[in-house]
């Protein structure tokens, strides 16, 4: 039994409320299939994200462990293992693209058609793009490639409305160049590129903090020192990277403690990638 869109989002708190996140996307999937092409509330959209973000942060989480240990097992040269961690990585990748699908099919057949203002075409060229990554994080070969192209395409479509429609202190904005700059990091391995987009964004909104209202203040500030988190860690990683290499590729002869101390730090860095927001707040 069908049912009304504001039974629809009842079930969806009501699936939040009890962390049973599934659910919680299927019902917000049946809110927007039935709502006929019109705009979400922002209610309604916020709670979307919240839905399918932390369905994929559970994914991802895992992939990323099981890809891990994948890793550990084959420095062990155990065989039997590695078959079956490469098997259950499959099954999550599997699950991976399986929600990404849904999004992505909810976005374009729904969600960007309809969407009236700037700030929530915006919104949904963000998450369009924060989808086609996270598929770049596990994909491999020509999928790899396409993915990142599409994700490229939905994150310059959303900053070109952004730049000319939100202000650089609005939520939205921050965390489309928090994501944007992550992609630029991770997936391009473009790190100066990431630092200086990551840099303009906060500088920008920097000089324009005293214009926030109170409502969004929170939020924008809390990207605000997201930004600034990975651009001090990807500095670092950058310095400590530069100065291995260059120890490495110097024809004086060195200290071999030294050299070792160094090596160990670099390959050890606590790398954490970058963080990275579908709704104003920290990814798990």
């Amino acid at each position: 039994m069908a049912l009304t869109r504001e039974q629809y989002l009842y079930m969806a708190k009501l699936a939040e409320q009890a962390e049973r996140y599934e659910e919680m996307v299927q019902f917000m999937d049946s809110l927007v299939v039935g709502s006929a092409g019109a705009e979400l509330t922002v209610e309604e959209r916020n709670l979307l994200s919240v839905a399918y973000k932390n369905v994929i942060g559970s994914l991802r989480a895992a992939w990323r462990i099981v890809s891990s240990i994948e890793q550990k097992e084959e420095g062990r040269k155990n065989d039997d293992h590695v078959a079956l961690v490469k098997d259950y990585r499959s099954k999550v990748e599997n699950e991976l693209s399986q929600v990404c699908a849904g999004i992505l099919k909810l976005l374009a057949d729904y969600l960007i058609p309809s969407a009236a203002s700037g700030e929530s075409k915006v919104f949904y060229l963000k998450m369009k793009g924060d989808y086609h990554r996270y598929l770049a994080e596990f994909k491999a070969g020509n999928e790899r490639k396409e993915a990142a192209e599409d994700t490229m395409l939905a994150y310059k479509a959303a900053q070109d409305i952004a730049l000319a429609d939100l202000a650089p202190t609005h939520p939205i904005r921050l965390g489309l160049a928090l994501n944007f700059s992550v992609f630029y990091y991770e997936i391009l391995n473009a790190s100066e590129k990431a630092c200086s987009m990551a840099k303009q964004a906060f500088e920008e909104a920097i000089a324009e903090l005293d214009t926030l209202g109170e409502e969004s203040y929170k939020d924008s500030t809390l990207i605000m020192q997201l930004l600034r988190d990975n651009l001090t860690l990807w500095t670092s990683d950058m310095q400590l990277h530069a100065r291995y290499m260059g120890l490495r590729r110097s024809d004086v002869e060195l200290d071999i403690l030294a050299l070792s101390a160094i090596k160990k730090a670099y390959l050890n860095f606590p790398y954490l990638g970058g963080v990275d927001v579908l709704w104003g707040e920290p990814e798990p």
